[in-house]
């Protein structure tokens, strides 16, 4: 749904809240090639303060947890990569939340150039959860989730 691949994101299902932004990363090859390989071993999340379970670089299918940690709480986010994007002026990811997450959606995260410049891309769609306490707690859970992409937008910088 987030559509990593794409350069243009296309409108998508109304029943979820939608967001891009982007925020420059730096300019030039050495930026550009420690960003695009950052971006495919989870260092937006872990540079903003996520602990995630993988080892390695993203791959379709794998199921990960990321967990976050704030004032005290401890919460828990399964998701699954669905999409893997590497080329030469464009890289990143997408995954989807699994059951346990506070949201329903997906979240991409992609690197990419225009020109010598190196942009990173953030683009979400959310809902509130299914499953309690999650579902109550979406309005806040936005207002964290505003937050949490300003320290994306600055994790590969």
């Amino acid at each position: 749904m987030t559509s990593p691949d794409l350069r243009r994101w296309p409108p998508s299902d109304r029943k979820y809240r939608r967001s891009e932004v982007t925020a420059i990363v730096g300019s030039g090859d050495r930026v550009w090639q420690r960003a695009a390989t950052d971006v495919l071993r989870w260092r937006v999340k872990t540079a903003s303060g996520f602990d995630v379970d993988a080892t390695g670089p993203v791959s379709p299918g794998d199921r990960v947890v990321v967990t976050a940690r704030a004032l005290g709480f401890t919460v828990v986010e399964p998701v699954e990569v669905v999409a893997v994007v590497q080329g030469p002026g464009r890289s990143g990811f997408s995954y989807r939340t699994l059951p346990g997450h506070p949201v329903d959606g997906e979240e991409a995260f992609i690197v990419h150039r225009r020109g010598d410049d190196v942009h990173l891309t953030i683009r979400s769609l959310t809902r509130a959860a299914v499953r309690q306490p999650w579902r109550v707690l979406y309005p806040i859970l936005l207002v964290a989730q505003r937050i949490v992409r300003r320290r994306y937008l600055r994790a590969l910088r």
